[in-house]
């Protein structure tokens, strides 16, 4: 089963340069933080441990100890760039704060824990108005931390017909964490950038991308991207009569659902992942209603003939 990530819009249009292995940590801390049922404040310390990140990114738990602890200790040097507008007179502005304010480690558990700064905690539990989310799963076989910032800035244009605003080169460099000494000349630029990122996006992930370049002259000065949703894989045909699910059954099944991006669309407004999840519940028991989710039920692994069958 894959783990939703969630984060504000304003930390997925934040500037910060990480590598490969500190993305995933951060991606894998931010599951731990909103599965923890508790809840998360400053003062929550995540676990992540080694077996889920060589489960999550397909590497062993040896090497998965050795890579979270280092990446560990480099989030504790590293900050984030983000924007907001000030509410009590709209001007933009923009702040420079940390990762995290503390890392250890349990070396005979495979564990490092972390504290997320009472500044980006907000950024990455906040479910209302402006978020993104996806499943983790998506970025799981990206290998260039540029794809899986890419992937994470078009995907919140979602509502946009898939098509982003143009950003400047130079606006999408920082984005993308790409250090002012690094690809300078713009065709290296796109090829080690935005050409790799594309391709494996494209061929990893549950989207298809393409982009325009705009220039001022002859001059490359912004890019934008359109993208697509993938068709879902074609699924065993089904019997569209009523299947009657157990209570237990609508319980999991309606968890599983509402996090599915393809359905995020349905949410009412502001609505919480458990708040999306009781309105399906609801469906799963209506006759006419159930069909809907009958392909998202079959990618989740439920067996409708098997069920039906009971």
């Amino acid at each position: 089963m894959s783990e939703l990530v969630v984060k504000d819009n304003a930390l997925i249009q934040a500037s910060y340069t990480l590598d490969l292995a500190e993305q995933r940590l951060i991606l894998l801390a931010i599951i731990e933080a909103r599965n923890s049922g508790q809840g998360i404040d400053h003062d929550s310390l995540l676990r992540i441990h080694a077996s889920n990140y060589a489960k999550q990114f397909g590497v062993n738990n040896k090497t998965a100890y050795t890579v979270i602890k280092d990446a560990s200790k480099g989030l504790f040097d590293r900050y984030v760039t983000y924007h907001d507008k000030n509410p009590k007179n709209g001007k933009d502005r923009s702040f420079h704060c940390r990762w995290v304010d503390k890392i250890g480690v349990e070396p005979d558990s495979g564990i490092v824990y972390m504290r997320f700064t009472s500044d980006v905690v907000p950024l990455i539990t906040r479910l209302e108005s402006h978020f993104t989310s996806y499943e983790i799963a998506e970025v799981a076989n990206l290998s260039s931390t540029y794809a899986i910032r890419l992937y994470e800035l078009i995907i919140q244009w979602r509502d946009n017909n898939g098509v982003t605003q143009k950003y400047g080169i130079d606006e999408l460099r920082q984005k993308l964490g790409v250090e002012p000494e690094q690809y300078q000349a713009m065709n290296n630029f796109k090829a080690r950038v935005i050409d790799l990122a594309i391709s494996q996006i494209n061929e990893n992930t549950n989207i298809t991308v393409t982009y325009e370049q705009h220039k001022t002259g002859r001059k490359i000065t912004a890019m934008s991207f359109t993208f697509k949703q993938k068709a879902a894989p074609k699924q065993t045909a089904i019997d569209d009569s009523y299947i009657k699910m157990t209570d237990k059954q609508i319980s999991t099944f309606s968890a599983k659902l509402a996090r599915l991006p393809e359905l995020g669309s349905n949410a009412p407004t502001g609505a919480s992942v458990e708040q999306f999840a009781a309105i399906i519940a609801n469906d799963l028991k209506d006759r006419d209603k159930q069909n809907i989710y009958r392909k998202h039920l079959a990618k989740l692994g439920f067996d409708a003939a098997k069920s039906k069958g009971k």
